[in-house]
């Protein structure tokens, strides 16, 4: 289990979220476990996040605040020298004119002049109150608790304990958690890879390859298909495996894609390392001639193809938000085949073709060249 999981991630732990680790957590629960587990980890790292932002948005503060004290205390040096050069003028003015008669109107001019002056230094606070607002308006404003709570189990720990019984309870702790396959990763193990074996749980048997692709095939629709029917060539199981196959081979960590709305996640490294960089959608392409050659056919593959643009734009609007990469990937359905059997699995998915084009959302203010 541990190896399939560390040398491909195939599979989920049916007990874990995604890595099978619930043996390790049991061990922590149980005090068996000095070192912490991937869940303490991660649950740290998202505490120092959490921290990170919080003094991230305090300095953000402390600098807008520190700002307008600056604009504010420069807005009042103006302030104070148009005043005084107004003073100065004026006790010019009247040691010229000694008395003369235009001294009320240097008067009346000098309190028009300090009421100006007055006025813009009341207009300072006045202007540093208005650009806190605009600025509290435009600016982002991020608010945290600046209260960090932080909760941990600690295990009581018994008296008595000795290095044996903790050995022995260590020993006696079986791992209860299994290894959940999809029918694509089985599959790409047993055909792919050949470093997986499936045995029918009544005969105790391998089961071979077509009869396995049988099965899958019969459970890919619901209700499942009798085993009479014949596999067509656009069975779901068969274009989802042909996609999987298909980014597999080209080195991709290919996950289900289910919680965002698609068939597949691409990883780059594995989901242990960084998130999924791009999602997949996986549809049926009926570009073969043969598609088209009765209005039957044409009918049936035109309801296959059919999608609305609400659904696409919704997808990749959920793709957008998580910061990934729409890939459509149309699956060339080839026509039927009578020669084209499951005991040349090869030479039968030789006859799809796989290709792939990006969906990026436009936007105007990233978008405008």
């Amino acid at each position: 289990m541990r190896a399939l999981w560390e040398m491909g991630f195939f599979g989920r732990g049916s007990l874990s979220r995604s890595e099978p680790s619930w043996l390790e957590r049991e061990k922590k629960r149980r005090g068996l476990l000095a070192s912490k587990t991937n869940e303490e980890i991660t649950g740290q790292r998202r505490v120092e996040r959490r921290e990170m932002k919080l003094e991230r948005a305090r300095k953000e503060q402390e600098a807008i605040a520190q700002q307008l004290k600056e604009e504010a205390a420069r807005q009042a040096g103006l302030a104070l020298q148009s005043e005084t050069s107004a003073t100065s003028a004026s006790e010019h003015l009247n040691g010229t004119l000694n008395g003369s008669a235009d001294k009320p109107v240097i008067e009346s001019e000098t309190v028009v002049v300090d009421e100006h002056a007055n006025g813009s230094l009341n207009g300072s606070t006045e202007t540093n109150t208005i650009s806190s607002s605009e600025t509290s308006s435009t600016t982002k404003t991020v608010r945290f608790s600046p209260v960090v709570e932080e909760k941990k189990y600690t295990p009581e720990r018994r008296h008595g304990h000795t290095s044996g019984s903790t050995k022995a309870t260590e020993d006696s702790l079986i791992n209860e958690e299994h290894l959940q396959l999809t029918n694509e990763e089985a599959l790409f193990l047993v055909y792919g890879l050949g470093a997986l074996q499936v045995f029918d749980q009544d005969t105790n048997t391998i089961i071979p390859i077509p009869s396995l692709i049988k099965l899958f095939t019969q459970n890919s629709t619901f209700p499942a298909r009798s085993d009479s029917e014949p596999i067509a060539p656009d069975d779901p199981f068969l274009i989802s495996y042909v996609a999987y196959h298909h980014f597999r081979s080209l080195g991709w960590v290919v996950r289900s894609g289910v919680k965002f709305g698609t068939d597949y996640l691409l990883y780059n490294r594995g989901p242990v390392f960084a998130h999924a960089e791009f999602a997949v959608l996986v549809l049926p392409s009926y570009e073969n001639s043969y598609w088209e050659s009765t209005p039957e056919l044409r009918e049936y593959s035109t309801k296959k193809q059919s999608r609305s643009w609400w659904w696409l734009h919704g997808v990749n609007r959920v793709q957008a938000q998580v910061k990934k990469t729409l890939v459509l990937c149309f699956v060339d359905v080839p026509p039927p085949s009578a020669s084209a059997s499951l005991n040349n699995l090869g030479e039968r998915l030789r006859g799809y073709k796989v290709r792939e084009i990006l969906l990026r959302r436009w936007l105007p203010n990233r978008s405008r060249d």
